[in-house]
Formats: C-alpha cells, structure tokens, sequence
C-alpha cells in the first residue's frame, strides 16, 4: 500500500499542502496533471528525496516518513531513466543487490529471472548507450525491481518513447504485475496511458489531489475531458 495522509511540500516559490493519496496493496495507481503541478515533486517526496514540512507517508504497512530513501523499499524510475552509463545491462540490474551484500549465486539467480520477466537476457552484457529507448526503459524497470521493493514509483516512464514502443511497454508492465504483484504509482500526462494502465486514478491540481472514483468506467470518462 500507499498512504499519503496532510503531505505539505514547500520548495521554493513552489508548495503543495494536505495531500490524501492512497493506492491499495497490489494495486495500480496514476497521477496526472499539468506540467509544473508538482507530481514529480510529490513522487520525489514519498521516495523520500525531498523533505517535507508536514505529513505522514506509509508504504507497505510501514510508516516511512523519516527514513532515509535507501531504508523505505522503493524501485525508483526517474523520467529519464539514470541508467549507469559506464555500466553493464547486467551490472546496472545488480547494482541494487551488490550494495546490500546480496550473495553472488542469489544476485545471478535474481538478475537471470528479472532479465527473463523483461526478456532483456540479450542485452546484459552490453552498456546503455547502445540501446534502443524501450531496451533502457526496460533496463531501468529490471534495476528498480530486481531487490524486490515493495512499492514501485515511475516518473512517466514512456514519455520518450514512439507510440508502437509506448504500447510495448504496457504489456511488460502488465507482465510485471501479474508476475511481481508490486504496489504501483505511476505519473503521466499521457491520457491513452493513463486509461491503459490505472485502477486508481488521482489528479493534481492547485496544488492538491484528487481521486477519481466509481470504477473503470469513470476512470475513462474523467481520462476524456482531462485537458492537455
């Protein structure tokens, strides 16, 4: 689960305050909103990468909202991806493991069955800048779960990628789903992506956010008269 409860931000010219949010465990969430309404802000916040001034944050069953990002169980996927360049396929999934003293049979093991669930076993031995958008993406997907986190944050994962490579992506991710069952919350601008992906819909705006309720069918009718 994800439980946001009175989050207040304040960065600059820039805050939000009294953000409810909750996605239930297992499930999917979205979070749209205009550029510059603060969902990377509000996503860097839960990850614990910016401080708050009031709030309370629980992931998985654990209040989080003083531990220090490592502590939290988090996969992480910023938009652009931040893969290690001077990396490996293989060293970039293993990075997660190897800082937490993970055995090295239990790291192959690990990294042999993400690299399977992303059908990127191809690729491990070569390095980011000789791959396609969708390949790093799913790169960066396979380091941000290989440790198993309990909660999965991605930062409009898709958005640089061409519309056959977009619909690719779903089906992975639905694939990680089924597979991971992974507590999910994910930020878009993108309508159609949005309307594929979520079963709990939020949208920030004027510095707060809202749950869209009332099951798929109001999910896509709100999706539809969004703007921009």
């Amino acid at each position: 689960m994800i439980c946001v409860k009175d989050l207040s931000v304040c960065i600059g010219d820039f805050a939000f305050k009294g953000v409810q949010l909750q996605v239930p465990e297992g499930g999917y969430g979205v979070l749209m909103g205009k550029t510059g309404s603060g969902k990377t802000t509000l996503l860097e916040s839960i990850a614990g990468l910016k401080p708050i001034r009031q709030g309370r944050i629980e992931l998985g069953g654990r209040t989080v909202t003083h531990m220090r990002p490592a502590e939290r169980g988090i996969g992480y996927v910023p938009q652009d991806g931040a893969l290690f360049a001077t990396m490996t396929v293989y060293q970039n999934l293993a990075f997660a493991l190897v800082v937490r003293r993970t055995r090295r049979q239990n790291v192959e093991r690990r990294i042999d069955e993400i690299a399977g669930l992303l059908r990127i076993s191809d690729l491990l031995q070569r390095k980011p800048a000789g791959l396609s958008g969708g390949e790093r993406q799913r790169v960066a997907l396979g380091r941000a779960l290989s440790f198993e986190p309990a909660v999965l944050l991605l930062d409009e994962p898709l958005s640089a990628l061409d519309d056959d490579t977009r619909y690719q992506m779903y089906d992975v991710i639905r694939r990680v789903r089924e597979h991971t069952r992974v507590t999910t919350l994910h930020v878009t601008h993108n309508r159609h992506e949005a309307s594929e992906m979520a079963d709990v819909l939020f949208q920030m705006t004027d510095g707060g956010v809202s749950e869209v309720r009332g099951g798929p069918e109001a999910i896509s009718n709100r999706i539809e008269n969004l703007g921009g």
